[in-house]
C-alpha cells in the first residue's frame, strides 16, 4: 500500500482531520456546535422533536413539521410485552446485564419483519405517489397494487394489524395530517395514496383492512420528506423509549432470569420419547 505524499504540513493535518468529516458538529475546547448553533442557545429554548428534526434536516422544523413529527414520534413509543422487542428487553433485564444492554436487546430485534413495516410502507407510497403524479387514477393504480401483493401472497406493508381490529393510533395521526394538507402545510400526497391503498383492500371484503401505525406514520415521514430508512430509524428512536421504559420496570422488579415462559409451564417437545442407550 503507498503512503500518500503531502507537500505540506497543511495538507497532511487536513488529510487526518478531514477523515471523519462531519457537517453535523463541531467540538473543540470550549465549544460544541450542532448544525451551527452553540449548544449553549439550543438548551432550554428548542424541544428535544427540534433537536431530532435539526440534527437531521440541517434546519429548525416549523410549527407544523414540529407538530406531525412529534405525533408521529409519540404514537410508536410502546406496544406491550407483546411485541418481541419489548419482551426481550425485559427478558434481557433480569439476566443481569447492564439497562444499555437491555435497551440495545430490545432495538436489535427491530428489523424487517418487526419494525420494518414503516419503512416498506414508505417505499410502496413512494411509487404510487409518482403513479398518481404522472396522472394515473390513484384508485385503479392502488387495486393493481393490492392485486399484486395478493397474487404473491404478500401482505400490503402499514395495513391491518394481529391484535387490533382498527388501530387506535391510525385516526389521531391521520386527522392531523389532513388538517396540515388542507393548510396547505403538507402536499397530502402520501396522504391521498396511502387512504387509496386502504379504500382499495376495503372492497369486496366483509371486514375492512385498515391502515395501521406503520402506515399512518409511513404517511407523515412521506410528508415530511424523510428518506424511507430514516422512517425506521425514526421509528426505533421512538420505540427505545417504550423499550428502556420496560427494561428499567423488569429491572427494578428484582426477578432473576425471567425466560419467555411462566415457570410452571415448559416449552412443548416433538422429539423422539425418551429412549435409552443399548
Amino acid at each position: 500500500m503507498s503512503t500518500p505524499a503531502f507537500d505540506t504540513p497543511e495538507q497532511y493535518e487536513d488529510e487526518v482531520t478531514g477523515w471523519w468529516r462531519t457537517g453535523i458538529s463541531r467540538i473543540r475546547p470550549g465549544e460544541i456546535l450542532l448544525r451551527g448553533y452553540p449548544v449553549e442557545q439550543l438548551i432550554g429554548q428548542v424541544s428535544f422533536v427540534d433537536m431530532v428534526w435539526l440534527m437531521l434536516r440541517e434546519q429548525r422544523p416549523t410549527e407544523a413539521q414540529r407538530r406531525l413529527l412529534e405525533a408521529a414520534l409519540v404514537s410508536a413509543v410502546d406496544h406491550g410485552p407483546q411485541a418481541p422487542s419489548i419482551a426481550a428487553a425485559r427478558m434481557a433485564a433480569t439476566c443481569g446485564v447492564g439497562l444499555n444492554n437491555a435497551v440495545a436487546t430490545g432495538v436489535n430485534l427491530l428489523g424487517d419483519v418487526h419494525g420494518g413495516a414503516g419503512q416498506q410502507c414508505m417505499e410502496l407510497l413512494a411509487g404510487l405517489e409518482d403513479e398518481i403524479s404522472g396522472g394515473a387514477d390513484p384508485d385503479s393504480a392502488a387495486e393493481r397494487i393490492v392485486a399484486e401483493h395478493r397474487n404473491a401472497r404478500r401482505p400490503v406493508p402499514g395495513f391491518g394489524h394481529r391484535f387490533h381490529p382498527r388501530d387506535p393510533r391510525r385516526d389521531p395521526l391521520l386527522a392531523l395530517a389532513g388538517e396540515a394538507a388542507e393548510a396547505g402545510e403538507i402536499s397530502g400526497r402520501a396522504l391521498r395514496a396511502g387512504t387509496a391503498l386502504e379504500a382499495a383492500l376495503a372492497r369486496g371484503r366483509s371486514r375492512p383492512v385498515p391502515m395501521n401505525i406503520d402506515g399512518a406514520t409511513a404517511i407523515i415521514y412521506r410528508e415530511l420528506g424523510f428518506a424511507a430508512e430514516l422512517g425506521r430509524g425514526l421509528f426505533v428512536l421512538s420505540r427505545s423509549v417504550g423499550i428502556l421504559s420496560h427494561a428499567w420496570e423488569e429491572k427494578s422488579a428484582g426477578t432473576r432470569i425471567k425466560g419467555p415462559l411462566p415457570r410452571p409451564l415448559l416449552a412443548a417437545y416433538e422429539g423422539e420419547p425418551r429412549r435409552d442407550l443399548a
